[in-house]
């Protein structure tokens, strides 16, 4: 009689210990070696598996949140607590299908707003709007920037000036040098634009992704005034 083939291979009692010693650890080297050889390909495949299984696949931009989701792993994979009863791979299974939906809901919610917002202009646009510009959209792409790196300046400043670097304001400055120098970069995606981070601040993945977090709030914002004015 043939072996049934054993389901979630990928994520296996091997990947379950890897991520339990990685918690428990604080040797910064080992958690590193732990995360590259066994933890980050099982959360990969475990993404990449909940995303197509349901249905997430149909979100805009699904490759950049797949990326982003798996980041996010890796900043809540310290808060995993085994002695709970929960095996990994059900619990990182769980958090990931919960982050797939509220980003569902987020970009059902930006629909009905973008939906609201052609039904009151889209007449005015017709009216108005028979070409595109390719002037006025390239200065607004270079004004956009401009603002932004103001902002990002007005960043630094609230920080304050403190004897030593903190790790938020490393991720900050080596920021404003991509946006002042985006001729430097070679490859232009997200892996790629961690790696530029990672060589300016000297911080691993897990302590840029955690500074990101507090400034996307900020980004926001700005995105947000911007689109308004």
């Amino acid at each position: 009689m043939a072996r049934k083939r054993k389901k979630n291979q990928y994520f296996t009692k091997v990947h379950e210990n890897a991520i339990i010693e990685y918690c428990k650890t604080r040797d910064r080297y080992q958690k590193e070696i732990l995360y590259a050889k066994l933890i980050g390909p099982a959360f990969n495949e475990l993404v990449d598996k909940i995303c197509f299984t349901y249905k997430f696949t149909s979100l805009p931009n699904v490759e950049y949140l797949r990326d982003d989701c798996k980041l996010w792993l890796v900043t809540i994979l310290e808060k995993y607590d085994p002695d709970k009863g929960h095996k990994a791979f059900s619990y990182f299974s769980v958090v990931t299908k919960n982050w797939f939906i509220q980003q569902t809901k987020k970009n059902n919610k930006r629909l009905r707003r973008e939906i609201n917002i052609d039904d009151a202009y889209g007449e005015v646009e017709s009216t108005y709007s028979t070409s595109k510009d390719s002037y006025s959209e390239n200065r607004e792409k270079t004004e956009f920037w401009s603002y932004l790196l103001a902002n990002i300046n007005s960043w630094i400043a609230a920080e304050g000036n403190p004897p030593e670097l903190t790790n938020d304001l490393r991720v900050l400055h080596a920021i404003k040098n991509i946006l002042e120098n985006p001729d430097d970069i070679e490859i232009l995606n997200k892996k790629a634009i961690f790696l530029y981070l990672r060589e300016l601040t000297g911080l691993n993945t897990k302590q840029i992704a955690t500074s990101l977090k507090k400034y996307r709030e900020k980004y926001r914002n700005f995105k947000h005034n911007w689109n308004e004015s």
